[in-house]
């Protein structure tokens, strides 16, 4: 293991996570997305890191693995609101816009916003 690897894995899951987000934050998102696909892979059942890993392939324009993690989060929570959204404006970056467009409905749906026009109680 070279030292640039030992420094991802180093600490604990917890320490790791804050890591990631340290990483995130400051717009370092190939390096938390490494950080975090060693999280992932510990705790595949885990849905915030999937979620922050599929945020980091989104934003460095690695949208196939964004799309992976998205449709894997879906499947651990089918309602997860901001995946639906994720993975709309993924499926939208890459020119599906009718692939996207169910997701961003359910993510709108699952906010409460039925579209202009839907009244609320």
């Amino acid at each position: 293991m070279s030292e640039t690897e030992t420094y991802y894995e180093f600490g604990t899951a917890a320490d790791r996570w804050d890591r990631a987000q340290m990483f995130f934050e400051a717009k370092e998102y190939l390096t938390a997305a490494r950080i975090l696909g060693g999280l992932v892979a510990a705790a595949p059942e885990q849905v915030a890191p999937r979620l922050l890993l599929a945020r980091s392939y989104y934003h460095s324009a690695r949208l196939g693995k964004a799309e992976g993690e998205l449709r894997r989060i879906l499947e651990l929570d089918p309602v997860e609101t901001y995946a639906h959204l994720m993975l709309g404006r993924t499926l939208e970056r890459q020119g599906r816009g009718a692939e996207a467009a169910p997701h961003l409905r359910m993510a709108a749906a699952l906010v409460g916003d039925f579209g202009p026009g839907a009244e609320h109680s």
